[in-house]
């Protein structure tokens, strides 16, 4: 099946949309970039790749209508908590993760825990789409970028073609960068390792507070 020219144009739209979009430094990057220059890149890029797959979920869900069901009074609360639940589970896995890096480099043993460590692909996968579902703005950015929130969306088909193509930007972007790691992965230091690790435990919990603010000041307005 050939593409229209307007199918094409969402192509060229939405590919240089998620290359600019996944590009800016957040936690999926500092993630990928912790992992990469510490010597496993596979681990890294597998980062990516499951937040990329995330994202089209997200873009799935909201292209087929049941985005809006996150509006609905009685599913709201049970969305709440179960995004909730997951952003402090993160926050727990990289608060925890900064401070064994920074028990080891006390120790001076940083290097060794590095070397030692062997995070896999898989669970880097299950990282990244984790932190990609559990994204408070993933919800409004696609209903953004698929016209929704200005009352006249995409046609499913055409929805579709736009997210592939947003998504295929933005897995680019992760390549690209899997590849310049490799190329340096020789400039690991220890800081970094636990800068990111905790910023992004930290970023995770201001999500968190942020959602119960949310629902608060949601419940307050009814």
């Amino acid at each position: 099946m050939s593409l229209t020219p307007g199918s094409w144009r969402l192509v060229a739209e939405g590919f240089v949309l998620g290359w600019s979009v996944a590009w800016p430094p957040g936690p999926i990057n500092a993630e990928m970039i912790r992992r990469g220059i510490t010597g496993h890149q596979r681990s890294g890029l597998a980062v990516g790749l499951g937040a990329s797959s995330g994202d089209f979920i997200w873009a799935l869900v909201v292209a087929s209508g049941l985005g809006a069901l996150a509006n609905v009074p009685m599913l709201r609360p049970v969305l709440t908590i179960i995004s909730f639940v997951l952003l402090l589970l993160l926050a727990w896995v990289f608060l925890k993760g900064a401070f064994k890096s920074w028990q080891a480099v006390r120790r001076g043993q940083f290097h060794e825990m590095t070397a030692a460590s062997r995070p896999t692909a898989a669970g880097g996968y299950l990282l990244g789409l984790t932190l990609a579902l559990t994204s408070p703005w993933n919800i409004a950015f696609w209903f953004g970028v698929l016209g929704y929130q200005s009352g006249a969306g995409l046609p499913f088909g055409s929805a579709v073609i736009k997210a592939a193509a947003v998504v295929s930007g933005a897995l680019t972007w992760c390549i690209a960068l899997a590849i310049a790691l490799r190329a340096g992965a020789r400039f690991a230091t220890p800081t970094w390792d636990i800068t990111t690790r905790a910023l992004t435990g930290l970023l995770m919990l201001f999500f968190a507070g942020k959602l119960v603010w949310n629902g608060f000041m949601a419940s307050r307005a009814m």
